[in-house]
């Protein structure tokens, strides 16, 4: 079992203990359908009464037309076989176009359910769960669901049907036959259910073993240019190698098992068809049976074993769709470890003033490693504010408990005197403008990722908040300005391009708020310069938090916050820290060293 799959499984306990087992999540997602459902049932009755009225026909053929030598007869009960068949197929056809309509129906509903869970998941789920796993469960767990739906169920359903209505006319045709052949039915289910369970648990398996293979590829590909710049490609190529070859394993596995109930379930069929017909012809000779009778009776025969042997592949079909259904079940019933409150709190529309009391926090993963400890500070609504330190100081983990990514675990956060866990998430975030250390650029146009966090169709606004990003004189030089395609994860974007993107993703917002990490790291001097002269012209109406070791972006800001293992060591104006604090005037230091190597 992968990291990833073992942090999500006491979810999948709580699942595994209903009484109606995994397949019981469906219901949510069937329940809208119901009229749908209906006529899909009316459908398979009727194709299925088609089909049972067949041996009937023929037997009826055989005594009252072949054996009287009748042909009034014989033409009345060819046409009523020729009509029980049209019922069938008409019927099958029918509940075919409606269970497929399901199935697909049914299947969008899961996938958009399980997405918009996913996105509100916390940071915290995504640091321990891989993205090619959650996108196995996303596509190919419920391509299993689907053919579940669209058709095993269905067939399931039939199959059953089948098989009670044939046991009726067997049991009206030879009472005795028939209870032998239903005696002989009970001794197929017991061993098919056995090895149904054994294929279930190795369906599960093979499952995680594909959600593997996307995580390892989805890994590997979206960090191409690292692997390549390292000459790592055989040691990827070997690691996804082992992966595909575990989840063929694994495969193999389920496949030995489903093989050996199909054969199981063959030979035993095919075993009572031929005792049944052994003990026919003795009857018919001795002739307490009619060939009608025997022809009659050796169909509806066939299809019970036949109705048999199909459900026991379906059951097989229902424990893989069951594994599926359970690590879909896992996503769906995740809750998410940041929550909006019940009543929120409005924040004021105006720049928001910082509070930070006593606050100690420590990631999810590493509960024993303390990033921030006691921490404690205020910042004037209005402001700018730089954070310095040392890597490992908890500098970004100060913008990620603003955000609300995460909670502290003791103290209190507070925005212009309103606790953050009293603000509505979505509120608090679209306050809040936010340029990160690693810029998230969307396939899509220039515009679309620059009014990302607004509605778009606002050209001239994204157009002001490029140029107040300097980011309009790259873009105007494109062929085709902000309607340029950027390409799957903005590859074509230098990193400075990149950033400047992201801050006028940040700036169009007019946020109240404005954090930024390292946010100026992969410009040019030049630009910098211009980014910096278009934050001074915001400070008025934003309050601005910044990340930043490079000194031109320090020296513009209303106070420094100097941080050193997870606490606050010092505050101040450049000059007075230069003075005052050892560790700010060796960072400054060797900024300078920087600038001077440049």
């Amino acid at each position: 079992m992968s990291e990833s799959n073992s942090t999500i499984r006491p979810e999948a306990d709580q699942v595994s203990s209903k009484k109606l087992g995994q397949l019981s999540a469906l219901m949510p997602f069937l329940r809208p359908y119901r009229l749908q459902i209906s006529l899909a049932a009316i459908f398979l009755v009727i194709s299925a009464a088609g089909a049972l009225a067949i041996p009937a026909a023929i037997g009826q053929v055989i005594d009252q037309g072949f054996m009287a030598d009748d042909l009034a007869n014989i033409n009345r009960w060819f046409w009523l076989l020729f009509l029980a068949a049209a019922v069938m197929a008409v019927g099958g056809g029918l509940r075919f176009y409606w269970v497929s309509w399901l199935g697909q129906r049914v299947v969008a509903d899961i996938r958009k359910a399980v997405y918009n869970r996913i996105l509100g998941l916390s940071p915290e789920f995504f640091a321990k769960t891989r993205t090619g796993e959650v996108l196995s469960r996303l596509n190919t767990d419920t391509t299993l669901v689907e053919t579940l739906v669209g058709s095993t169920v269905s067939f399931g359903i039939r199959n059953a049907v089948m098989l009670l209505a044939s046991s009726v006319a067997l049991a009206i045709t030879a009472p005795k036959l028939a209870l032998m052949i239903a005696g002989l039915i009970v001794l197929m289910i017991v061993p098919v259910a056995m090895i149904g369970r054994w294929v279930r648990r190795l369906s599960r398996d093979a499952q995680d073993r594909i959600a593997d293979i996307s995580a390892v590829g989805d890994e590997s590909i979206n960090a191409i240019q690292t692997v390549q710049a390292f000459a790592q490609e055989d040691r990827e190529r070997s690691r996804f190698s082992e992966i595909v070859e575990n989840a063929v394993i694994a495969a193999k596995r389920r496949i030995g098992a489903s093989t050996l109930m199909i054969v199981l379930v063959i030979l035993m069929t095919f075993g009572v068809i031929t005792f049944v017909l052994w003990l026919g012809a003795r009857a018919v000779l001795t002739e307490t049976m009619s060939p009608g009778q025997l022809g009659q009776f050796v169909l509806y025969a066939a299809i019970a074993a036949g109705s048999t042997a199909s459900l026991s592949e379906i059951w097989s079909q229902l424990q893989r769709a069951a594994g599926a259904t359970e690590r879909l079940a896992e996503l769906l019933t995740l809750e998410p470890t940041i929550t909006t409150p019940k009543e929120p709190i409005e924040l004021p529309e105006t720049p928001l003033s910082i509070r930070f009391e006593n606050v100690s926090f420590s990631y999810p993963s590493r509960p024993t490693d303390r990033v921030l400890d006691d921490l404690s500070f205020e910042i004037p609504a209005g402001q700018t504010v730089a954070i310095v330190g040392p890597s490992g100081a908890g500098k970004s983990t100060v913008l990620q408990l603003l955000l609300r990514f995460y909670d502290p675990d003791h103290g209190q956060i507070s925005l212009s005197d309103v606790p953050l866990k009293r603000i509505e998430l979505g509120s608090l975030r679209r306050a809040i403008g936010y340029v990160p250390q690693e810029v998230a650029v969307f396939s899509g146009t220039v515009s679309h990722n620059v009014a990302y966090g607004v509605s778009e169709g606002r050209e001239e606004e994204i157009k002001v908040a490029a140029e107040l990003a300097h980011a309009h004189e790259f873009i105007d030089h494109w062929a085709d300005g902000y309607d340029t395609e950027l390409g799957e994860r903005g590859l074509r974007l230098s990193g400075g391009q990149r950033q400047r993107i992201a801050i006028a993703r940040a700036l169009i917002k007019s946020p109240q708020l404005l954090l930024l990490d390292e946010a100026t790291a992969s410009l040019d001097a030049n630009s910098e310069q211009l980014v910096q002269e278009a934050l001074e012209n915001l400070r008025a109406d934003h309050t601005v938090v910044v990340i930043a070791h490079r000194l031109a972006t320090v020296r513009r800001a209303d106070q420094i916050f100097v941080m050193d293992g997870g606490r606050l060591v010092a505050q101040g104006r450049h000059d007075e820290l230069i003075a005052s604090n050892p560790l700010y005037a060796r960072l400054a230091r060797l900024q300078f060293l920087d600038e001077g190597d440049d």
